[in-house]
């Protein structure tokens, strides 16, 4: 039976008004300006840039700088923004290819024979990881490719991934703020790393890095990935071990950051109140495997909904953060992300309880993307799955496969935005309705 698509009710317009509200918040256009340096008094001005937003804060530099400007960009396809006096290059995401080696070469090519009265500007963002992929000496990109695959598989975090990333990189983990030396370099920084720390996002390639070789190793061994043995005599030996805080070729480097998780949902936490919605901010960097944290939003929704305790209905919970989603079969799974299977998930765990007429929710990529689902996220309304059995639809069975896309994208549930051109992770938002 071919489902019926279900309406969207005015509690999920008003869901994704929220979303909207955090995405503008960290619109380059708006925070990139007021953090711009002062023009070096002699030197060129180098701009390079990497990630999800990269070329939307380059348009926004490009606009308020009065002096000359060079450099190039890489974000991933289908990031790109025309722009005047910069040029831009397109990587892979979220796996690297061919494309994130070139873009990274490039990228310290520009950088190159700077001296001391010269300026780097690095416009650092979400998913800039994976687009800028230079293998460390000795290992090659396919090594790189399997690593990331298995590691996103795994549900190893970001900060994980991103600790073994920086050790098998030519590029990340200051390696890029090196190759600029002496220049000055300030950065300028969209966070998508719970927790906010500016050094970490991209696997910061213009930050010093105090995890180890050793740790890289031991996230390996933890999460059972298989490696080849140049990778384990490399890490093992501390080869690509990389600059450590106090390097002083990293002591004419600064780091701002610009737009972050807590400022977005602290925007959308604003528009609810004045629609008359009490808004409470769970947190901003919140993680866990996707069903998990949709079970603990259910169980706080269906709190407020039949007790009014910790909260008042109506209201909205809100929260940020990254879920991971470990796949059963990285090679049969379906058509999905971490937010669609947050908000099945949720469904689930909301299904035929007391108080779910009255819970409506959102689950959605600030970056517009949500790994495989071909959409932001996907929200849910009281009988979604009532609608999906009829259709003879099985959650459970979609959950289990990673194919939770498939059954939203079914019932007309997901969220598709494009490319919003910035990051700060994900938005979840539970709205709950004053009883009728």
């Amino acid at each position: 039976m071919n489902p019926k698509p279900l309406d969207m009710p005015p509690a999920v317009q008003c869901l994704i008004d929220l979303y909207r509200a955090m995405v503008d918040e960290a619109d380059p256009a708006r925070v990139v300006p007021a953090h711009l340096p002062p023009p070096p008094a002699a030197g060129r001005t180098v701009v390079v840039g990497l990630g999800k937003a990269a070329a939307s804060m380059a348009r926004a530099l490009e606009a308020h700088w009065p002096a000359p400007l060079e450099g190039v960009v890489a974000v991933p396809t289908g990031c790109a923004v025309p722009l005047r006096r910069l040029r831009v290059i397109e990587g892979s995401h979220p796996v690297p290819d061919e494309r994130s080696v070139v873009a990274a070469q490039a990228l310290l090519d520009a950088v190159s024979g700077l001296g001391p009265d010269d300026l780097v500007i690095a416009l650092i963002s979400g998913g800039g990881s994976a687009v800028c992929a230079l293998p460390a000496a000795g290992l090659t990109l396919q090594h790189k490719q399997r690593i990331t695959r298995e590691l996103l598989a795994c549900g190893a975090t970001i900060d994980e991934i991103n600790t073994v990333r920086r050790h098998l990189s030519a590029f990340k983990g200051g390696r890029l703020a090196l190759q600029a030396w002496p220049a000055t370099v300030v950065s300028l920084v969209i966070s998508d790393i719970p927790g906010d720390d500016a050094t970490l996002v991209a696997s910061g390639p213009t930050a010093a890095d105090d995890t180890t070789c050793a740790d890289a190793l031991a996230l390996l061994r933890r999460y059972r990935i298989e490696i080849p043995a140049a990778v384990h005599e490399g890490l093992q030996r501390g080869r690509w071990e990389t600059p450590k805080t106090g390097d002083p070729r990293l002591q004419k480097t600064r780091m701002t950051l610009v737009a972050d998780a807590w400022r977005g949902l602290q925007a959308a936490a604003e528009l609810a109140r004045r629609r008359g919605v009490r808004a409470h901010v769970l947190s901003d960097a919140m993680e866990g495997e996707a069903k998990d944290l949709a079970r603990a939003h259910a169980a706080l929704a269906l709190s407020v909904a039949t007790r009014g305790e910790p909260f008042q209905a109506p209201c909205v919970l809100l929260s940020g953060g990254e879920a991971t989603v470990t796949l059963r079969d990285a090679e049969a799974a379906g058509s999905g992300g971490r937010n669609t299977e947050f908000a099945l998930a949720l469904a689930m765990a909301l299904d035929r309880r007391p108080g779910t007429a009255r819970i409506h929710a959102l689950s959605a990529g600030t970056d517009g993307i949500d790994g495989r689902a071909g959409a932001a996220g996907a929200w849910i309304v009281p009988g979604l799955l009532d609608a999906a059995r009829r259709a003879g639809l099985d959650a459970r069975a979609s959950l289990d496969r990673n194919d939770s896309a498939t059954l939203l994208g079914a019932m007309g549930c997901l969220l598709s935005t494009g490319p919003t051109l910035t990051n700060v992770n994900d938005f979840r938002a539970v709205f709950i309705e004053a009883p009728r």
